[in-house]
């Protein structure tokens, strides 16, 4: 047991690390893309850069979470663990980003829309991946048993699952997402990035706990998603005629733009698996 001086030094630690690991994530942020973190939000005041840069330091603390949840081991081996995952974490959401762009969001350049247009839309859809994402690598590294292999597996799962949700929601809406993104709807952006973060959540359960094996955690998996998948667009179908009776869902984000029912859309879907995730626990 640790004595209350050490306590102090592990946690103060920790803390330190974080904030090493933040920093670093905006350094390989600014090395990896063709604009800066600074020049955007103090000189541009770019506010669709300020959402898509927020999800992505949101995740990269729920990937520092991740790694930090568990049994300590000593503090120096804890910070070893913490701070290795937690770059490998940075590296994947930087990948995620690339995914996104080229497989979820692929009909036009994010990087024009949120740098260029400041189209806040793309912002948000880029929010609810790099949330999606983060959870994704928190889960994947959460157990025991498991390793850099495994973490890599179910984060290249976890985009797979994303892009293919990308396919069913665009078959669930009357609308092109990717139209309407391009066209500024932000209500329709941030619909879309909720539903990725509510499914993210899920995935998240499904990469979790101890690897027994790849035949066991695979399908573990697997069922998680699949469940997702289907009771994701239920859900849709529910808010639109249930909660909101009098007015039709896709009317107001298609051509009323109503962003208030973008928001609402987001955090009903996002507490539906919130919940979720406890239940099937």
């Amino acid at each position: 047991m640790l004595t209350l001086g050490n306590q102090f030094l592990h946690s103060g630690s920790l803390l330190l690390l974080f904030m090493i690991i933040m920093l670093l994530s905006k350094m390989v942020n600014d090395w990896l893309t063709p604009f800066s973190v600074d020049d955007e939000l103090t000189q541009k005041d770019n506010v669709a850069f300020a959402v898509s840069i927020g999800g992505y330091f949101v995740a990269t603390t729920i990937v520092y979470v991740g790694a930090l949840i568990g049994p300590s081991r000593g503090i120096f081996q804890d910070l070893i663990a913490v701070g290795g995952y937690s770059i490998l974490g940075i590296i994947l959401l930087n990948l995620s980003r690339y995914i996104n762009d080229k497989c979820i969001l692929y009909k036009f350049s994010n990087v024009k829309e949120i740098i260029t247009d400041r189209n806040v839309g793309t912002g948000a859809v880029q929010f609810g991946s790099y949330i999606a994402s983060g959870l994704i690598v928190a889960g994947a590294i959460n157990g025991e048993g498991g390793g850099i292999v495994t973490a890599l597996a179910f984060f290249l799962l976890g985009q797979l699952a994303l892009v293919l949700f990308t396919k069913v929601y665009n078959v669930i809406t009357p609308f092109d997402i990717h139209e309407e993104i391009e066209k500024d709807n932000v209500a329709a952006g941030v619909a879309f990035g909720g539903a990725l973060i509510a499914l993210g959540i899920i995935l998240m359960k499904g990469a979790s706990g101890d690897f027994i094996s790849w035949q066991h955690n695979l399908k573990t998996f697997g069922l998680d998603a699949l469940l997702i998948f289907i009771l994701l667009p239920i859900v849709r179908i529910f808010f639109d005629k249930i909660i909101i009776p009098k007015s039709d869902l896709n009317h107001e984000i298609k051509n009323d733009k109503n962003l208030g029912a973008g928001i609402l859309e987001a955090l009903v879907m996002i507490s539906f698996a919130a919940i979720l995730f406890f239940v099937m626990s």
